[in-house]
């Protein structure tokens, strides 16, 4: 059976970790978490006293920065330096600072260079906000994830709170709405639609209603005829 790509972008908190983790044990595929490596320089950053503001030193302390991913129970973990910090890139503190260290050319090449790398071998699900138009133009199949943007805070508080995050809604609204921003209007890789993807509006959708749709849609590109 022919092996291929999937890239999955859009807006934050649209619930795109949730089905590229579920397309991706659907099909057997690997899952790569483009996002959480860029969290993970911001808490690297963040540890280390370095301003995201000052760019030079932030390109100075990548070469310092390794990121990799295990299966941990029943999901992916972040690693860096080897330390398991999945729990850590979650928090509101990483989230307020994220926008702002991803739009950094210097950093957006050295996370691009490493998921080129684990892309080569086909039969991975990958989600983010490039993706699709950067880091693999050619994926054989694209979905761009979307969602109103009330649900999408009221999604996102939901996660947080759950974990025991305290925080108020108007600061998650203000959060994903800087972080749309930012993450359109940056001039390396902005987010944007690719011409060839094919738009996922899962607002009124269950996670399992956007899950079926997506196998069928990668169902459909699997057997699709190589060029």
């Amino acid at each position: 059976m022919k092996k291929i790509v999937i890239a999955i972008d859009g807006y934050s908190s649209c619930g795109k970790s949730t089905l590229a983790k579920g397309l991706a044990a659907a099909l057997g595929y690997a899952y790569i978490d483009s996002g959480a490596m860029y969290r993970a320089v911001t808490l690297y950053l963040l540890r280390h006293n370095i301003d995201p503001a000052d760019e030079e030193a932030v390109a100075g302390a990548l070469p310092y920065i390794t990121i990799h991913f295990e299966n941990i129970g029943l999901g992916n973990h972040t690693f860096l330096n080897g330390e398991d910090v999945e729990a850590d890139i979650r928090q509101m503190d990483v989230s307020e600072n994220v926008s702002q260290v991803s739009i950094i050319s210097a950093v957006r090449r050295a996370m691009v260079k490493q998921q080129k790398a684990l892309g080569r071998r086909k039969s991975i699900v990958m989600d983010g906000r490039d993706i699709g138009t950067v880091v693999f133009p050619e994926a054989e199949l694209k979905i761009f994830l979307t969602a109103d943007p009330e649900v999408r805070a009221q999604r996102r508080y939901k996660e947080l709170t759950e974990k025991g995050v305290e925080v108020a809604i108007e600061a998650v609204r203000r959060n994903l709405a800087e972080r749309d921003r930012i993450d359109s209007t940056r001039m390396d890789s902005p987010l944007r639609q690719a011409e060839d993807a094919i738009v996922l509006d899962n607002t009124n959708l269950t996670p399992d209603e956007q899950l079926e749709k997506a196998i069928a849609l990668a169902e459909a590109a699997i057997l699709q005829p190589a060029d």
